[in-house]
């Protein structure tokens, strides 16, 4: 028996350089290539006129008396505007805080508090969401924030014509001193208890991941790659604008939040190679009901990760969304995101029953309650360790102590399998996994099991509490438009296929889960609602 570990090895080195040394690799390289495009700004710049308005904000954000070391919130959707402060702070050293365009004004304020900004950049409004309001209602109580930048076009220019009052000089000398290891970034983790933790990471944290995510889609400068994920998350700003930057791929960004027309249209009309996705995206994309009409056939490839992927799911985006490169990628937030990713030319059955391998100069392991490496093919607590471990949790040292190991492994909390060759399978989260009466149940097995069911569009498995048992299973349900379907025939589609006690005591049929901006569907929601509604 092998035990259950793994270590990547690669044909790309890791890089040392800075964020910025990278761009401006980038740049001498692809000048007139276009490095970004957002269809919903109607604005497209090559990378010389990119990088040269990455130079003019980071002259704006020293003139406003920020300097190395301080932090700058960034709240806004997906815009050229975050694209551009992304790079600049990176330019001069500066910490970008990313902040959840969702937030209302208690998380906002904790965040903004806790990190210490002493700057935001927002939009005056999006939607429902009243940024300026908001703002303005939280600065009296946070002495250190000084200066809000608003986005729309005449607040930008104003805050753009900042630049002349520092030399580009300065820029390059501040640039030049950087180190590879700097904190550059802090991403607030969605806690399901207790206030989110700031995971802080370096330049070479979040180069090297996008850089090698990059890789294993196989980009170049020829890639146009589709991003209707959040920025504010490492989908967004790490697996999409760096690991285009450091190959000289572009960056189309579809609409400011995700809207699964636009980012097929967005598909079609600039023909993107590449398009991302949590898995919920995807399903809304394929349920369009004008879906066919999209001309899709320049997709090669693309990246579907967040949360697990229903197996039916990953077969029509391969086949009807012309993307036979497709790849899964896992991770999390405190490893810059990506552990593990499957292979362009990875069998199906790997790409769509796996998230891959470890990648490349990570090591991965599977262990078990007391810390011991189990057998391949044994459940266990997935750990990481490797350049793409952050630096901590932002002034939390109890906090990160927890997660990071006294030997530098990351503990997930995520279950996981490894078979004999390596490949790994997330099984659920370690406090989502039911036991009834003494009978471990993996939710996501059950899950991809009822996919199976032609009435079933999504599905999420919960345990809820059991008098007798301990938990019972329950099964949230959403079922395809105009699908009618029983609970009683949900059950019957169950019986000798699995396990009795796996089968669902309880079914609902719901128009939609509770979710994280991110897709990630919020079990620990479901559970306090269904133990209210069933009166357990």
């Amino acid at each position: 028996m092998t035990r259950a570990y793994a270590s990547g090895v690669a044909a790309t080195p890791l890089s040392g350089e800075t964020i910025s040394e990278n761009l401006r690799a980038t740049v001498a390289r692809f000048p007139e290539h276009e490095a970004i495009v957002s269809v919903h700004q109607n604005r497209r710049l090559t990378y010389a006129a990119f990088d040269a308005e990455v130079d003019e904000v980071a002259r704006a954000i020293l003139s406003l008396g920020l300097r190395r070391g301080d932090r700058l919130g960034m709240w806004s959707p997906n815009t050229i505007e975050w694209a551009l402060i992304q790079y600049a702070t990176a330019r001069i050293g500066v910490i970008l805080v990313n902040l959840n365009p969702a937030y209302r004004t208690s998380e906002v304020a904790y965040a903004l508090e806790q990190s210490g900004c002493s700057a935001i950049v927002t939009m005056e409004s999006f939607r429902t969401s009243n940024y300026r309001e908001m703002v303005e209602s939280v600065m009296p109580n946070l002495p250190l924030l000084q200066h809000v930048i608003y986005t729309e076009p005449e607040p930008w220019a104003k805050f753009m014509n900042l630049a002349s009052q520092t030399p580009l000089e300065e820029v390059l000398a501040i640039e030049a001193s950087l180190d590879a290891d700097d904190p550059i970034n802090i991403q607030y983790t969605s806690g399901t208890t207790g206030n989110p933790k700031g995971a802080t990471l370096s330049h070479q944290n979040i180069l090297n991941n996008g850089l090698l995510v990059g890789e294993g889609c196989a980009y170049d400068e020829t890639d146009r790659v589709c991003i209707p994920v959040p920025y504010y998350h490492c989908f967004g700003m790490v697996m999409g604008n760096l690991a285009c930057t450091s190959h000289g791929a572009t960056i189309v960004l579809p609409s400011a939040s995700f809207d699964p027309k636009a980012a097929l249209e967005a598909v079609a009309k600039e023909r993107c190679t590449s398009l991302y996705g949590v898995p919920t995206m995807f399903i809304a994309e394929l349920a369009l009901e004008d879906f066919s009409r999209f001309d899709l056939s320049s997709l090669r490839t693309g990246i579907m990760a967040g949360s697990p992927c229903p197996v039916e799911v990953m077969k029509r985006v391969t086949l009807d969304m012309h993307m036979p490169e497709v790849t899964i990628c896992y991770g999390m937030t405190e490893t810059s995101p990506v552990s593990t990713q499957t292979l362009i030319d990875d069998p199906l059955e790997k790409r769509v029953g796996s998230v891959g391998r470890v990648h490349p100069h990570l090591e991965v392991k599977i262990v078990d309650a007391d810390g011991h490496t189990v057998q391949r093919g044994e459940p266990g607590e997935f750990l990481t360790r490797g350049y793409s471990v952050m630096l901590g949790y932002w002034n939390d040292p109890e906090n990160t102590k927890q997660a990071i190991d006294t030997a530098r492994w990351m503990h997930t909390g995520d279950l996981a399998i490894m078979d004999e060759e390596g490949y790994l399978n997330i099984v659920g989260r370690i406090k989502d996994m039911i036991i009834r009466g003494g009978e471990n149940i993996y939710p996501r097995e059950l899950e991809e099991f009822l996919y199976q069911h032609p009435a079933v569009e999504d599905v999420a498995v919960i345990g809820v509490p059991d008098e007798v048992l301990g938990e019972a299973v329950m099964a949230w349900i959403r079922l395809r438009p105009a699908a009618q379907v029983t609970e009683e025939e949900i059950r019957e589609f169950c019986v000798g296929k699995i396990a009795h006690y796996k089968i669902p005591k309880y079914i609902k049929f719901v128009d939609a889960f509770p979710m994280t901006v991110t897709g990630k569907v919020q079990k620990y929601l479901m559970r306090a609602e269904s133990t209210r509604e069933l009166d357990l």
